[in-house]
Formats: structure tokens, sequence, C-alpha cells
């Protein structure tokens, strides 16, 4: 493998990898009661 291959192999899995957290971080029961507060509220506005 030359370090072109290396490189894009690594890119992809960073971007998997912080894909991963993004997910973990949304999906999280507790992360996700937090989250939807704010759209509750803001519907409340209206």
């Amino acid at each position: 493998m030359d370090w072109a291959s290396i490189l894009y192999l690594g890119t992809s899995f960073g971007l998997f990898v912080i894909f991963a957290l993004i997910l973990l971080r949304t999906w999280r029961p507790g992360n996700r009661d937090k989250m939807e507060k704010a759209k509750f509220r803001m519907l409340d506005e209206d």
C-alpha cells in the first residue's frame, strides 16, 4: 500500500468514528430528553 491509500483509509476510518460518536451522543436516552426539551419549549411558545 502506498501513502495515498493509507491516508485515504485513515481519513475514512476517522470520519466513521466521528459519525458513530455523534450517533451515540444523540441517541442516548438521557441526552435525548435534554435535547428534546428545547423543541417542546419552542413549540409551546407558539
